[in-house]
């Protein structure tokens, strides 16, 4: 699959295709559903698949300071979209400059002169160009100037995450921030994951038996509610069973917020300063403070048996 950062990346060469545009976080049920669908219309059409998204996240720009907890790095996104068939990733540097096209420019722009779209597939609350001046309608329109057919997709899956609400990136960061990573999971269709380099901390899990790998989070990571967690460390190729840990550490009155996964039944690891990823996949309990070195100590123990147990139970369940 093809990457490219901003318009002068796409080659001069470059032919008709599909596109769909949208920031596309997390890349979810819903997600999948109308990047899918663009790309079976590419396929059908005989033309490439492409998925247009921005950096930094839109709202970051119009408003400042209002960046999102982000559910997916670029760089993950683009791995989800390559496995759904996607054929190339444009991201686009979204500046104050970029907001200010009309969406009439924006088609011009992006879809006509650089990916001369043959087709553009979006979700029914699509919005562009200046002040989400632009929607579906206001595309279809376009289309028929351009050249250019629309399709659009309903993205609203519902199931029992959040009480029935339509699966959505808002509901995910909420689900996830409360602690519910089997209501996330259900939404992303996989469980949540945490990206980042693994630092030196004060090294109290390994003179407690339990060594953990600390992850400096990337910006604006969505990190779960505090607490103990069931789920996978990736490192060096390997997924390993992990108890994981999301706080504050108040055994010791610690004050800064840190992720750290402790690979069970491993022993040995050196992750210091490698890119690792954190998959959530159950709580197990909250953040506390026992009255002794030993009472943790044995609640660490229990919640290693407990991670242990369900990720063994998930992964025999998915055979």
């Amino acid at each position: 699959m093809q990457r490219w950062r901003g318009l002068e990346d796409i080659p001069q060469d470059w032919g008709r295709s599909v596109v769909t545009i949208g920031s596309y976080d997390g890349v979810h049920r819903g997600h999948q559903l109308i990047i899918g669908r663009a790309v079976a219309r590419a396929r059908e059409l005989g033309v490439p698949a492409v998925v247009v998204t921005f950096d930094p996240h839109p709202s970051e720009v119009v408003r400042p300071g209002s960046h999102p907890p982000l559910l997916a790095p670029h760089h993950r996104r683009a791995e989800l979209m390559a496995d759904l068939g996607v054929d190339a990733v444009l991201i686009l540097p979204f500046t104050t400059e970029f907001s200010k096209l009309s969406p009439a420019d924006f088609v011009v722009k992006v879809l006509v002169d650089k990916l001369h779209a043959k087709a553009v597939v979006e979700g029914p609350n699509f919005r562009f160009g200046h002040r989400a001046a632009g929607n579906v309608e206001v595309l279809a329109e376009l289309g028929e100037t351009y050249d250019y057919e629309v399709e659009v997709v309903d993205l609203y899956v519902s199931g029992a995450a959040g009480g029935g609400e339509p699966f959505s990136s808002t509901l995910t960061r909420r689900l996830i921030a409360e602690g519910d990573l089997a209501g996330a999971h259900e939404i992303l269709g996989r469980p949540h994951r945490v990206e980042g380099v693994v630092v030196r901390g004060a090294q109290r899990g390994r003179e407690l038996g339990f060594p953990t790998a600390n992850v400096e989070t990337l910006p604006h990571t969505a990190i779960p509610a505090d607490g103990v967690y069931a789920g996978w460390l990736h490192a060096q190729g390997e997924a390993m069973p992990a108890a994981i840990s999301v706080g504050t550490n108040p055994q010791f009155d610690g004050t800064e917020r840190t992720v750290e996964a402790y690979a069970i039944d491993r022993v040995g690891l050196d992750l210091y300063g490698l890119h690792v990823a954190v998959d959530f996949l159950a709580f197990v309990r909250g953040q506390a403070k026992f009255e002794s070195i030993e009472a943790l100590l044995v609640a660490i123990g229990d919640d290693v048996k407990q991670a242990r147990a369900l990720v063994e139970g998930y992964e025999a369940d998915r055979g």
